[in-house]
């Protein structure tokens, strides 16, 4: 049992140093310069759990089987990467598959390591980053609009999940937060 976590952010702010650490490797290729990761790297790391073993105990299970976490260290994001930039669509291509990100921001000083847009500004940064993903997101849902106004013909599920995925698409439009509830989840998960 396990879930999939993406490290994301722009380049060169510490997403390759993390994956090293969390994975306790040196698989992922640290350089002061853009996009020294271009393909993937990906880890697996167990979650320590102490009860597990008090829990195999009581069950009297032959194996012990922990938990885990697959890391993906992909490449830096950069402005206007929904539209391709950088290496913009196979990273959102990446994000899409995850359960979890983890946002990495630079709030740090180093004339070696230089910054891709000029100065360090941590907030600018996660904005632009949060900018991109919900871009995507939002050329996403518009795809979904056009193939379920199609299907909704007649179908009351497709009916459903077009009325979510265009509230879904209105929230991420004007920027509100939308919750999601449980039985929006059903339906996104029933979605062929």
């Amino acid at each position: 049992m396990g879930f999939t976590c993406d490290i994301v952010g722009l380049p060169n702010v510490g997403k390759s140093t993390l994956f090293n650490a969390l994975t306790s490797s040196e698989s992922a290729a640290t350089a002061a310069y853009a996009f020294s990761t271009i393909d993937p790297h990906q880890g697996r790391v167990v979650v320590p759990d102490p009860r597990l073993h008090e829990l195999a105990r009581l069950a009297r299970s032959a194996r012990l089987v922990p938990a885990h976490l697959d890391i993906v260290d992909i490449a830096g994001l950069v402005r206007d990467a929904h539209k391709g930039e950088g290496l913009g669509n196979q990273f959102l291509a990446h994000i899409r598959e995850v359960e979890a990100v983890i946002h990495v921001v630079r709030c740090f000083e180093d004339a070696n390591v230089p910054h891709p847009a000029g100065p360090v500004a941590p907030e600018s940064d996660a904005e632009v980053v949060e900018t991109e993903l919900a871009l995507a997101d939002l050329q996403s849902l518009e795809r979904r609009v056009g193939s379920l106004r199609k299907q909704a013909r007649g179908d009351p599920d497709a009916t459903a999940r077009l009325a979510l995925v265009e509230r879904l698409r209105d929230a991420l439009g004007e920027g509100r937060d939308y919750i999601v509830a449980d039985n929006d989840i059903l339906l996104i998960r029933s979605s062929p």
